[in-house]
C-alpha cells in the first residue's frame, strides 16, 4: 500500500510541474502579445496625432520572441512531462540538467534584450 500511495504521490507531483510549465507559459505567451501590441498601439496613437510614425519593428519581434518561447517552453514542459512519466514507471527518475539550465540562460538573455532595448529606447526618444 505504501509503495502504491508513493507512486501515486510522484505522479500527481510530476502533473503540479508540468501545469506549472503550462502557467509559466502562457504568462510568457500573454506578456509577448502585451509587448507586441502596445508597440503597435503607440505607432497607431503617434499616426493619430499627426506625428511621423518612428519605428517599433523590434518591439514586435521582441514580442513574436516572447509568444515563440512560450510556445517553445509548454512543449518542453510536455516532453519533461512525459519522460518524467516514463521514468517513474520504470522505478528510474533521473533529475533535469541541461533544460532547467538552457531555459535559464535564456530568460536571462531576453531579460537583458528587453532592459537595453529600453534604455536604447529611452535615449533615442529623450
Amino acid at each position: 500500500m505504501a509503495e502504491n500511495s508513493n507512486r501515486a504521490r510522484d505522479h500527481l507531483a510530476n502533473e503540479r510541474t508540468f501545469l506549472a510549465w503550462v502557467r509559466t507559459s502562457v504568462a510568457i505567451v500573454v506578456f509577448g502579445f502585451a509587448i507586441g501590441r502596445f508597440a503597435i498601439a503607440m505607432r497607431q496613437l503617434t499616426e493619430f496625432q499627426g506625428h511621423a510614425s518612428k519605428t517599433t519593428g523590434l518591439s514586435v519581434w521582441m514580442g513574436m520572441s516572447a509568444i515563440l518561447a512560450g510556445v517553445v517552453m509548454v512543449v518542453a514542459g510536455l516532453t519533461r512531462y512525459r519522460k518524467t512519466r516514463a521514468q517513474l514507471d520504470e522505478g528510474k527518475f533521473e533529475p533535469a540538467g541541461f533544460v532547467v539550465d538552457l531555459i535559464t540562460i535564456l530568460t536571462v538573455l531576453f531579460g537583458l534584450a528587453l532592459a537595453g532595448y529600453l534604455i536604447y529606447v529611452e535615449k533615442s526618444l529623450g
